[in-house]
């Protein structure tokens, strides 16, 4: 047990210590630290997590996330509508990537209103719409599509779970997508890609947030864990998008 502990220890100090943190107590399994920047406080919590192996996320297994939503009774007063778990929605053709379809509403939404969820046509919104959720990135080079994979039957399976998604995406350019939105992201944990025309990239790690203007893109994850991020889409008019 000691020599677990001293693990630990040496594995979380040595994160924190890595992304500019200051330790100034410990207790039992628990660190106390300062950090000069937000960011960099959230990107210490995966290196551990990977390291020493997270319980809330064996490999390969999928993420349910809580969604609580709000809304207004019979009287105006603002009550809990919902509390449940959100399972994310998988694809074949795209082996561990994760889709959490958490809200959205193809208009202005009008209230007060008893905060029960809208139903949505496509996977993109219309303009005056709008998406929230989050998507998971799988690390580069995983096991990809197999062999054997029905492509025939893969592509219904994502026209079904996420309709219009296909469409966006250039067969000659693997990822690369142009969306007539306005997307505002946060990435919640490892670190991914963004890419633009060129070639042109940034990477981004925990903390940081980005926001997408109907740009042509396309993500990836030279990390060794699955980025995680949350991202409202909000649909706006585009000339070069149909």
């Amino acid at each position: 047990m000691r020599l677990a502990f001293e693990r630990h220890d040496a594995i979380v100090r040595s994160a924190i210590e890595s992304h500019q943190g200051y330790v100034f107590s410990i207790g039992g399994d628990g660190f106390g630290a300062a950090f000069g920047r937000v960011s960099d406080s959230l990107s210490t919590v995966t290196p551990p997590q990977a390291a020493l192996g997270s319980p809330r996320r064996p490999r390969g297994a999928e993420v349910e996330i809580r969604r609580v939503a709000t809304g207004h009774n019979e009287e105006g007063k603002a009550v809990f509508v919902s509390d449940e778990m959100v399972t994310p929605v998988t694809l074949a053709l795209l082996p561990g990537s994760e889709f959490h379809l958490l809200w959205g509403a193809d208009s202005t939404v009008t209230f007060p209103g008893d905060g029960s969820r809208p139903e949505v046509k496509r996977y993109f919104p219309p303009v005056s719409g709008f998406r929230f959720g989050f998507f998971t990135i799988p690390p580069d080079g995983g096991a990809g599509a197999p062999a054997d994979l029905d492509i025939e039957a893969a592509l219904a399976q994502l026209e079904e779970k996420l309709p219009g998604l296909a469409e966006h995406l250039e067969p000659d350019n693997p990822g690369m997508h142009t969306t007539a939105t306005i997307d505002y992201g946060v990435v919640l944990s490892g670190e991914a890609d963004l890419e633009l025309d060129n070639g042109a990239k940034v990477n981004l790690t925990a903390g940081d947030s980005y926001i997408q203007n109907g740009t042509r893109h396309r993500w990836s994850n030279k990390g060794d864990v699955p980025a995680v991020i949350a991202v409202t889409l909000i649909g706006a008019n585009h000339s070069k998008v149909g």
